[in-house]
C-alpha cells in the first residue's frame, strides 16, 4: 500500500506550538517592542529621514560590534549589497559566477546586473548550501587555470567568483568551500542575507569571504523595513563600497562630481533608525527563535514521514526560517498539504523555484541539481516568528 501523508497529524502538531486564538499565522512578521517609536520619532523631530543622519552610522558600527566583522556599510536592500559586492571583486560581463540553484532569486538577479552569467550548483541535505564534494568534482571535470584564472572550458569563459548562501540561516559548511576556491582561485563572498546571528564554528556568518550581503526586508529576523548591508573586513574594500553605494561622489561641502559609476544604494536615515532598534533586541529574538524550533522538533517527534531540519553540528542556527522536511516517498503530497494548513489559517511555504527552471535562467550552465531538486520537491518552511515562542 502506497504510503500517504498524515495531515491531521501535521495539523495537529502546528497547534500545538503555535499560540490558540490566531486566526491566521503568517509565515515571518517583524516584532516592534524596543526603542523603534522612539529612534523614529527622532528623524522626525530633526528632519533628518534621508541617507544623512547619525543612524547610518550607528546602525553600522553595530552591525560590526554584532558580527565581529571589521566594517559594515549599510545600503538599500539586500539584493543591492550583493551587487555592490560582486562589482567590488571585478565580476563583470563575460565572467561566470558559482552559485546555488536553491536560494531566492536575487543571488542570481545580482550577477545579472553585473552582465555576468549565474552558473548554478547543487546543495546537500545536511546544510541546505552548497555542497563542497560535489562542488569540487564538478570544478574537476568542467574547469581548468590558466594562470591564475579559472576557465569554464564547455564555455571559455572565466568564472571569476562562488556565493555561498547560508539557507534559511543555516550556516554552510564554509572551511572546505573556501579551500576548493583558494585553489580554483575563486572569489568566494557570502550571501548572509537570512543569517543575522547564526554562527559557524563560534563566529558570525558573514565574516569569512571578502565581502558578505546581509538583507533587513520586512520578513528577516531583523528588519529596516527594506534594508542591507555589505560586511568586510578589508579596509579599502569598505571604503570603496561605501564610495560606489553613494553615487560615488567626491566628498566636497556643495559641489556635485563624480569619479566613477556608482549607485543610489545608500541606507536611508529612518529606515537605519528602525534597524538600530531592532538590533538591540537580536540576542532576545535568536534565542526564541531557537526555542521555537526545539517545539517544533518535539511536537513533530511522533509525527511519521516527516523531520524537522536541524542546524548541522559545526554550527548555531539563527532559525530565521523552520524547516519540515517530508520523506522522499512523500514528497507528491506537498501540493495538498499547502492547500490544507492554508485553509486552516497557518500560512505555510515551499522552498524557491529553483533558479535553473526560471525562464531568464533556463539556459544558464549548471552542474547535476539532483539534491536541489530533491528538497526543493518535499521541502516546507514553517511559521517562524519569534513572537510564536510567547507562551
Amino acid at each position: 500500500m502506497q504510503a500517504k501523508l498524515d495531515m491531521p497529524a501535521i495539523l495537529a502538531a502546528l497547534r500545538r506550538v503555535l499560540p490558540a486564538g490566531l486566526e491566521r499565522v503568517a509565515l515571518h512578521e517583524p516584532e516592534f517592542q524596543g526603542q523603534e517609536w522612539s529612534y523614529l520619532k527622532d528623524c522626525l523631530d530633526t528632519g533628518y529621514v534621508s541617507t544623512v543622519g547619525r543612524y547610518v552610522d550607528r546602525f553600522e558600527d553595530q552591525l560590526a560590534q554584532v558580527t565581529g566583522a571589521r566594517h559594515a556599510v549599510a545600503v538599500v536592500n539586500g539584493t543591492a549589497a550583493l551587487h555592490a559586492a560582486l562589482r567590488l571583486v571585478g565580476v563583470g560581463a563575460g565572467d561566470e559566477v558559482l552559485l546555488p540553484a536553491l536560494t531566492f532569486v536575487a543571488t542570481a538577479n545580482a550577477v545579472a546586473y553585473c552582465n555576468a552569467t549565474p552558473h548554478f550548483v547543487d546543495s546537500e541535505v545536511r546544510t541546505l548550501g552548497v555542497d563542497p564534494r560535489k562542488l569540487e568534482a564538478y570544478l574537476r571535470d568542467v574547469a581548468e587555470l590558466r594562470g591564475e584564472v579559472c576557465i569554464n572550458r564547455r564555455t571559455g569563459r572565466p568564472v571569476r567568483a562562488l556565493i555561498v548562501v547560508h539557507t534559511f540561516g543555516h550556516p554552510v559548511d564554509i572551511d572546505p568551500l573556501a579551500e576548493i576556491c583558494g585553489r580554483f582561485r575563486l572569489v568566494m563572498i557570502e550571501d548572509a542575507a537570512q543569517s543575522l546571528g547564526s554562527l559557524y564554528k563560534g563566529r558570525h556568518a558573514g565574516t569569512f569571504a571578502r565581502l558578505a550581503a546581509l538583507s533587513f526586508n520586512g520578513n528577516k529576523i531583523v528588519t529596516t523595513g527594506g534594508g542591507g548591508a555589505i560586511l568586510t573586513n578589508d579596509s579599502a574594500l569598505a571604503e570603496r563600497a561605501k564610495h560606489i553605494t553613494t553615487t560615488s561622489r567626491v566628498p566636497h561641502p556643495w559641489r556635485y562630481a563624480h569619479d566613477e559609476l556608482g549607485y543610489n544604494y545608500r541606507m536611508p536615515n529612518i529606515n537605519a533608525a528602525l534597524g538600530c532598534a531592532q538590533l538591540e533586541r537580536l540576542e532576545s529574538f535568536v534565542e526564541r527563535k531557537r526555542n521555537l524550533h526545539l517545539r517544533y522538533r518535539q511536537a513533530f517527534a511522533a509525527v511519521n514521514g516527516v523531520r524537522v531540519f536541524t542546524e548541522p553540528e559545526y554550527a548555531r542556527s539563527n532559525y530565521w526560517l523552520n524547516v519540515l522536511l517530508l520523506e522522499p516517498e512523500l514528497a507528491a503530497y506537498r501540493e495538498e498539504l499547502l492547500k490544507f494548513t492554508h485553509g486552516n489559517g497557518i500560512l505555510i511555504r515551499p522552498a524557491w523555484v529553483l533558479l535553473h527552471r526560471l525562464p531568464m535562467y533556463s539556459q544558464a550552465p549548471r552542474a547535476d541539481l539532483t539534491t536541489a531538486e530533491d528538497l526543493e520537491s518535499r521541502l516546507i518552511n514553517l511559521p517562524s516568528s519569534a513572537f510564536l515562542n510567547a507562551r
